[in-house]
């Protein structure tokens, strides 16, 4: 796993991934390893673009031939008539070491590597992928691979891949471009997007990854006009600064993402000590990031194809709500079904509009759905006034007309059509969707007129939903500034309570009153200054979790109480650590009445430090109601992720109860966010559990805090 940023933490901007061209809209290309055999690796590229027209010039390298597939062939890259801007390279392993070199001497920019035998295979195939790597360096290249089967850019016939898909078609001409980590499924997403009519204009595969990623495939689809619609496809994401520099270009473009990410994440060492770390599970954080910039991710490729079939439209509601007109009434509950379980709203029909609709018909059910009945297929005119009622009236930004087979029907069909198309000429601004069973030549009749054609209606909804949530995504204001990181000097070693509570409260999480004893005498002072009841708490650098060994001793109500607790701490302390160091008691005063949350922050192998925040105590575990952020981020986020918890009721006045201080809670995870930033790399983990959320105005108080050192870092 590369570190926090990988090999392209320095690319950040458009003008990063616009640098790509030469790669994927090169003037001229050469084929290292060139054959005359088209249906050979080295030989399928060359055969492909022949007979797509790439317009640009085919440089084979073969000393073997004078001529490849009809093209003069040339004995060496040094033998160029020309430097290309790009290079496939489809030789094996040396060969391809010393390919790579020799380009670069000749000024080449970019190399596509076919070529395996590399880090995926064994620690000798790393250690050339290293030298591979080197060599491009040196010059100055970009390079695609290695082991990767290639990319496309249909727009201008530019074919540097040996997949085996295109016997069976060729692209269509569209605005989808596809991004995947795996060669094999990045093809397999086109072909079956193909068989369903979608267009896909652009594809790219990275491979090993050893210099471009997907991240950067992403970038670049975010800033090329061609692409408009990006499904992704990732088996782990190997570095962050691209990744997520493309993903915040695409949605400042408007570009939805639709991603499939399988697989799983490991975050080490750290999910055995961090309770953060276990929570935070195998790709939380990687669906955190996500969520923080619009993408949408798809569990199946029909799914992502859905979605981005209907986003080729480009049309997002900010505010979407839905308007169903309905032939049947089961069908409407159906509907109804599905758009509840993906949040996206029904409202019913205006009163007087289903007064009017009651008045054509009068057993149909104007409210929403609305169910026409059959009676308006008999009369083709009603159909047209329900319509128009629906769309107009209800003032719905996305529309769905089930017509079941009436919709391929060859002697009602044509009667409905006309009235079809007259409400999407008034309204261009709305989706309009139709669920229908019709032959493939009439769905793209009525995708002609303007609709998008699902058969399952509920395929429908679930699209329908997405193209409301990249609405809201693109509508959303670009996040506050963070504000000023705090200095901070981390302990050699993993400090006590006291000390990371200290640590905290000078970033500006503040801590319930309390104060470090090393002695009876000692604690029994601090708790009268205090007043009762006071907490007890072991202290001590080597017991972490002290409630799992009862090193922990609430409601202490008296001087007596103190020495009872102090002895009976230092005794368990003894028993089930006797290893432990210890540094006395930690008395801290009780707060009861306030809403027990959790803090903490994890850091992440891929994108750093990652702040969470959920119920404390001993629900976090239990019920994982949880939300993360990467750090840092300012309290306005802070606050977004306290109220996606499902139990934000109990902060906000549940059961008739005060209304807890989110504001100061808000703020304090704002803080520690910053607080990971500043630590770096040795900051492995904070957990601070519980967080004493006090009613509104009264603060919030950390009463237990856990700072993880990354020794020897």
């Amino acid at each position: 796993m590369p570190a926090e940023g990988g090999p392209l933490s320095a690319v950040k901007t458009m003008a990063d991934f616009a640098a790509l061209d030469a790669m994927i809209r090169p003037r001229s290309v050469a084929v290292i390893g060139a054959s005359d055999d088209g249906t050979r690796i080295g030989g399928r590229p060359i055969a492909y673009m022949q007979s797509q027209g790439f317009q640009g010039r085919l440089l084979p390298v073969n000393p073997n031939r004078p001529t490849v597939q009809g093209l003069p062939a040339f004995a060496s890259v040094a033998a160029l008539p020309e430097v290309p801007d790009a290079a496939i390279i489809a030789v094996p392993g040396e060969a391809a070491i010393q390919a790579m070199d020799d380009l670069g001497a000749r000024g080449c920019k970019s190399a596509i590597v076919f070529t395996a035998g590399f880090a995926e295979v064994d620690e000798a195939g790393a250690a050339m992928q290293e030298r591979l790597v080197a060599a491009a360096r040196r010059h100055g290249m970009r390079m695609l691979g290695p082991n990767c089967l290639g990319l496309f850019n249909a727009a201008i016939g530019f074919y540097p891949i040996f997949s085996l898909s295109f016997e069976q078609g060729w692209p269509i001409r569209g605005n989808i471009g596809i991004a995947s980590q795996s060669g094999a499924y990045g093809t397999h997403v086109f072909a079956v997007a193909r068989q369903r009519g979608l267009g896909t204009t652009a594809c790219i595969t990275t491979g090993n990854e050893a210099d471009v990623s997907l991240g950067e495939a992403i970038g670049w689809m975010a800033q090329a006009p061609e692409v408009e619609v990006i499904c992704a496809y990732a088996e782990g994401i190997r570095e962050s600064a691209g990744f997520v520099a493309a993903l915040d270009l695409a949605r400042r473009n408007r570009k939805p993402v639709i991603m499939m990410k399988v697989g799983s994440s490991a975050l080490g060492g750290a999910a055995a000590k961090s309770h953060t770390a276990s929570i935070a599970g195998d790709d939380a954080v990687t669906q955190a990031v996500l969520d923080e910039f619009g993408v949408l991710r798809a569990r199946t490729t029909e799914e992502m194809l859905d979605i981005a079939y209907a986003a080729s439209r480009r049309i997002y509601p900010v505010s979407n709500s839905l308007g169903v007109l309905t032939v049947s009434g089961g069908a409407g509950v159906l509907i109804s079904d599905a758009s509840e379980a993906v949040g996206l709203p029904m409202p019913e029909m205006p009163q007087a509009s289903q007064d009017k609709l009651r008045g054509l018909i009068s057993f149909c059910a104007p409210r929403n759905p609305v169910d026409c009945t059959a009676q308006a297929v008999n009369q083709t005119e009603l159909f047209g006034d329900f319509l128009e009622a629906t769309a107009g009236d209800g003032g719905y930004p996305s529309v769905l007309v089930f017509l079941t087979q009436t919709g391929g029907s060859t002697s009602l069909a044509p009667k409905l059509r006309p009235f079809m198309r007259d409400a999407i000429a008034k309204r261009r601004d709305r989706l309009w969707v139709l669920s229908a069973i019709c032959s493939r030549e009439k769905v793209r009749e009525y995708e002609e007129d303007g609709f998008l054609g699902f058969e399952d209606p509920t395929r429908a909804v679930n699209a329908i939903a997405a193209m409301g949530r990249f609405g809201a995504y693109f509508a959303r204001q670009e996040a506050g500034a963070a504000g000023a990181l705090p200095s901070v000097s981390l302990p050699a070693h993993t400090p006590t309570e006291a000390e990371a509570k200290r640590l905290l409260a000078a970033a500006g999480v503040p801590a319930v009153p309390e104060q470090a004893c090393a002695s009876v005498d000692e604690a029994v002072r601090a708790a009268e200054a205090m007043g009762y009841p006071v907490v007890a708490k072991i202290l001590s650098p080597d017991i972490l979790h002290k409630s799992e060994i009862g090193g922990v001793i609430l409601n202490i109500a008296d001087a007596v109480a103190v020495r009872e607790a102090y002895a009976t701490l230092l005794a368990r302390a003894a028993q089930h650590a006797p290893k432990a160091r210890l540094e006395g008691v930690l008395i801290a005063k009780q707060i009861n009445g306030g809403v027990e949350m959790a803090f903490g922050v994890l850091r992440d192998p891929v994108f750093g430090p990652v702040a969470m925040v959920g119920l404390g105590g001993v629900f976090i575990e239990i019920l994982k109601d949880v939300a993360f952020h990467r750090c840092p981020f300012d309290p306005a986020q802070a606050e977004a992720m306290i109220r996606s918890l499902k139990g934000f009721p109990l902060l906000d006045g549940a059961r008739g109860k005060p209304k807890a201080d989110v504001k100061a809670l808000a703020e304090s995870l704002a803080a520690l966010s910053r607080f990971a930033v500043a630590a770096g790399p040795r900051l492995a983990s904070v957990d601070v559990n519980p967080m004493l959320v006090l009613p509104a105005g009264q603060g919030a108080f950390a009463a237990d805090a856990v700072i993880e050192i990354e020794e020897g870092h």
